[in-house]
């Protein structure tokens, strides 16, 4: 299976699309919340106070978030400091590190809107985050599959 071209079926993208905000963006704050919990996604204090969506195009799932002393806590849908978004595929080859966000930005995978600086800031973020065993357990099986 080639990673780099999967998508989702559209179906799905109309799915999400059709939730409401509140759940459609539950699992992503999920994420979030449990990797802030686990101490996998410590958020830096120059992200305290401004405001996130993560849009998963596929899915059709969108979230809104704020840093709230690196606290993550979703906010109605409304403009953000900055936007990122990508396909649910390419979000996990980001959170497993088999691609950095330079790589999937320069390829035009990985979509950056709004506040520059905090865009950069939060790319650099991403990437110094460590990832626990079993993330990279998981990024070992995926390039396994892949080959």
């Amino acid at each position: 299976m080639n990673l780099t071209e999967f998508r989702f079926p559209t179906v799905f993208e109309k799915i999400g699309q059709r939730l409401p905000s509140p759940i459609a963006g539950a699992p992503l704050m999920l994420m979030l919340e449990l990797a802030r919990q686990r101490s996998w996604l410590i958020a830096p204090e120059n992200l305290y106070g401004r405001t996130f969506q993560i849009q998963v195009e596929d899915l059709g799932l969108r979230l809104c978030f704020r840093c709230d002393q690196g606290r993550f806590k979703a906010i109605p849908f409304q403009t953000t400091d900055v936007s990122l978004s990508a396909c649910a595929m390419d979000f996990l080859k980001l959170a497993t590190a088999l691609e950095d966000a330079d790589t999937l930005f320069f390829r035009r995978r990985l979509k950056i809107e709004g506040d520059t600086e905090l865009g950069i800031a939060v790319k650099y973020w991403i990437d110094a985050s460590e990832r626990p065993a079993w993330l990279n357990r998981l990024a070992e099986k995926l390039t396994a599959s892949a080959t």
